[in-house]
């Protein structure tokens, strides 16, 4: 049987391994054994570490705290909503007379019919005069005809009493449904003004329900402090005309508001003359523009944190530079011997990053135990940045290794016969 005679090259390989790996494993003990000697020193340099890594995840978690309320903020104004509105155009009508060249109920119905993932739409007619409140008092007043479904698409309140329904709308029931501060200002609170009576041109509506919108968009939208919501039906009675400015839709999900967005667009825009101007508006711009605003802010922040870790990085140069000074003797011994200049910038290179490794993972625990406890005795749903923690360990091995450089290089170029000579 023949036997196989190892080459040089092989034995050479193994005998490289066999020597890094004891390098490697003595440059690990040495940086232990460096720790447990100096255990005071090192804890204070850690210190910056395990504050700036903390840092790092805390303003993470408060970046995606604030993002996420910005965004459920923006998204109270109606989740998933198409707002249709007329910006122009004219039509020719009797005796040559132009009228704008308005939406109809005709088309809602050919976008539902037409646009798959509609769950809810609602005209709006509106309205303003003065109502008669009783004894002579009357208040300037906006009205707005819609449907029942409008509840659902703007994703409204009701603080008191109830929506009015499909039954209402079709029996043109003379309800109505005001909004929370014009309750107070007339009837003195919200309860009161149930199954109170308002006067509109003579024609008395009972307050059947209180509402408000579920984000306050201070006057930014189409209901004001003065708004009462009554039946579409019924407030054609006031208008005179089947004709709309605004329609709104609401999609099954965010992922078809865009998409049916454009589809709306278009079919409105073909049932009517090419001049005119139909815009849909959603919220889909509005929440990407919060989040990429609320994601750089999260950045400039985490930014701001590393200084921190710099400061700390230098804490960690200064003290291993004492350490290489403290141990000049020991070096010459181990150079003499045998170990190379590679295995001395190793081992003090490796203590660096032990030193700011350890500080960094010790934060990493702080910054992430302090929102998971928040999460675990409060109802508070703090996200937790798990990517935060990855960021704060390899900023702190990259903080080693790049402030742990110097302290190495010096204790590596240090000569064998000056540093047994140190006193």
């Amino acid at each position: 049987m023949a036997t196989l005679i190892p080459t040089r090259e092989s034995f050479d390989n193994t005998l490289r391994s066999a020597r890094s790996t004891v390098a490697l494993g003595e440059t690990v003990h040495l940086a232990i054994d460096s720790f447990k000697s100096s255990k005071t020193r090192f804890l204070l340099t850690m210190l910056g570490m395990v504050i700036g890594s903390a840092s790092i995840i805390l303003v993470a978690t408060v970046g995606l705290t604030g993002k996420q309320y910005a965004l459920d903020t923006i998204s109270g104004l109606g989740p998933n909503k198409v707002e249709m509105q007329f910006n122009g155009g004219n039509v020719a009508g009797p005796d040559n007379v132009s009228t704008p060249d308005y939406m109809t109920r005709e088309d809602m119905k050919a976008v539902q019919d037409q646009v798959p993932g509609i769950i809810a739409a609602s005209p709006m007619l509106e309205y303003h005069d003065r109502i008669a409140v009783g004894n002579g008092i009357s208040k300037d007043a906006m009205l707005l005809g819609v449907s029942p479904e409008y509840k659902q698409v703007r994703n409204l309140k009701v603080l008191a009493g109830r929506f009015f329904d499909d039954q209402d709308a079709s029996t043109h029931a003379k309800v109505a449904v005001v909004v929370a501060p014009m309750a107070r200002e007339i009837f003195g609170s919200i309860n009161s003004a149930i199954g109170q009576t308002i006067s509109i041109r003579g024609i008395p509506f009972t307050v059947i329900g209180v509402f408000e919108e579920s984000t306050n968009t201070y006057g930014q939208s189409e209901i004001s402090n003065h708004t009462m919501l009554v039946p579409y039906e019924v407030a054609r009675y006031f208008t005179g005309s089947d004709t709309l400015k605004e329609i709104f839709f609401s999609m099954q999900n965010s992922g078809q508001v865009e998409p049916a967005a454009a589809r709306i667009t278009q079919i409105i825009h073909d049932r009517h003359r090419t001049s005119s101007v139909y815009e849909a508006q959603t919220l889909t711009d509005i929440l990407h523009t919060a989040s990429k605003i609320a994601t750089m802010l999260t950045i400039v922040l985490m930014l701001a944190s590393l200084i921190t870790l710099i400061v700390s990085g230098v804490g960690i140069m200064n003290s291993m530079l004492a350490n290489v000074q403290s141990r000049i003797k020991e070096i010459g011994i181990r150079k003499a011997l045998g170990a190379t200049s590679r295995e001395i910038r190793m081992q003090f290179l490796t203590e660096s990053v032990f030193l700011s490794l350890s500080g960094g993972l010790i934060g990493t625990l702080i910054g992430l135990g302090l929102p998971l406890s928040v999460r675990f005795f409060t109802d508070f749903a703090i996200p937790t940045p798990w990517w935060g923690a990855v960021a704060a360990l390899v900023t702190s091995v990259v903080v080693g290794v790049i402030f742990g450089t110097l302290p190495a290089n010096r204790a590596a170029a240090l000569d064998p016969v000056e540093t047994l000579k140190y006193e």
